[in-house]
């Protein structure tokens, strides 16, 4: 049997042939408290005219882009 990175190298290649790429992402540990405080805070900054603003256009949009033919 191939050894694990030999495997990995194998199914990137493949991959790759059919126009896929690999993609990882590192995001803020939400279990953190220290990672929610700092949510916290910033959510308490928002303001609330301009969270309703960006709403209604993000309905729009999404009104818009239900009548679009698929």
């Amino acid at each position: 049997m191939a050894a694990p990175a030999e495997r990995m190298k194998a199914m990137r290649e493949r991959r790759r042939e059919k126009g896929l790429r690999e993609l990882r992402l590192v995001i803020p540990d939400a279990r953190s408290e220290e990672v929610r405080k700092r949510i916290a805070e910033q959510v308490a900054r928002l303001d609330p005219e301009d969270e309703i603003e960006a709403m209604r256009w993000i309905e729009a949009v999404t009104d818009f882009d239900a009548d679009t033919p698929r």
